[in-house]
């Protein structure tokens, strides 16, 4: 090589790798903002380099400003057609803008969406995530554009053929779409057999608690916490102790130990954990308590709905 396109492209490459680093970092810290601005400066000198426009996309997305996801996403679906993840990243935008938009104006996006997802099925028969966006898609299609649950259930079948836990999780995704919670509920207990993991229990108490069986969901808590060992699952028992006025002691137990262990990766901030025990106390009786907890959440978080609501059933006792 030329010894001063040796030099002239070294420094060059240099800082595309600290414009990327750089960027990523953003994106992990959750300042897309600033992933956004150093990209597109970057996108505006160099817009050939594929990989900068799709991280760009990537931060329009976290923002979902998906119109501007969409374009990035488009630009690199057109220059190179042949990678899956780029026609994935294309219609997750498109279904993402659809979702917020009027259902009539929706109708003439869903089709790209369904191309878009397609494609990077076909390209690509290990794609996961795409096939987990198509069971979704179409479950929650109308019959009317091209819903269909037998459609689903050969994406589910895909899925677990590449992983029996996604497979098992489709499965009890698509039976609790359709209200059939018992069937729902065998697919992702065969998940938690199979795999396990911390989102496998998760699953399954959430199927419980929007089928409003908080005993199950409790128990099934239980067993994640002795498991996976996390103090976020003190949260999730206490609230829902709090929310159906059961099991109150170990409610307040849960999220006392909650508090005293907070750290920001649990997630919920305290404030909520305040809350839930403002509303333990509420069922107690115990008004001055009640009181004390809920004025912890609404100092920590004073814009919060629910939290001056709950102070005025509690003020009411």
């Amino acid at each position: 090589m030329n010894r001063f396109l040796i030099y002239f492209l070294f420094p060059l490459l240099s800082f595309s790798q600290s414009t990327f680093d750089n960027a990523q970092q953003y994106i992990l810290e959750k300042d897309y903002i600033k992933a956004e601005q150093l990209l597109f400066s970057f996108v505006e000198e160099y817009p050939n380099n594929l990989k900068a426009i799709e991280l760009l996309g990537d931060a329009f997305g976290y923002q979902e400003k998906w119109d501007q996801a969409i374009i990035e996403y488009k630009k690199i679906v057109e220059v190179n057609p042949k990678v899956a993840n780029y026609h994935y990243k294309y219609g997750g935008a498109l279904a993402m803008k659809a979702l917020s938009i009027s259902k009539i104006r929706a109708l003439l996006i869903i089709g790209d969406v369904k191309v878009a997802f397609l494609k990077a099925a076909e390209l690509d028969s290990t794609h996961i995530d795409t096939r987990w966006a198509l069971v979704e898609l179409y479950m929650q299609l109308p019959l009317i554009i091209g819903g269909s649950k037998s459609k689903s259930f050969i994406y589910a079948n895909e899925l677990e053929d590449l992983s029996k836990v996604d497979g098992y999780l489709s499965k009890g995704y698509i039976y609790e779409y359709d209200d059939e919670p018992e069937l729902a509920e065998k697919y992702y207990k065969m998940a938690i057999k199979e795999g396990g993991s911390l989102n496998c229990f998760n699953t399954l108490t959430s199927l419980y608690e929007s089928d409003n069986q908080p005993k199950k969901a409790i128990l099934n808590i239980e067993e994640t916490q002795v498991k996976h060992q996390r103090n976020a699952l003190h949260y999730q028992l206490g609230k829902v102790c709090a929310e159906y006025n059961l099991q109150l002691e170990k409610g307040e137990y849960c999220l006392n130990v909650y508090l005293q262990n907070y750290s920001a990766k649990d997630g919920v901030p305290k404030a909520w954990a305040n809350y839930r025990l403002a509303q333990i106390h509420k069922h107690k009786g115990n008004k001055t308590i009640a009181l004390k907890h809920i004025d912890l959440a609404i100092l920590e978080l004073p814009n919060i709905q629910p939290f001056k609501i709950e102070k005025n059933k509690i003020l009411n006792l």
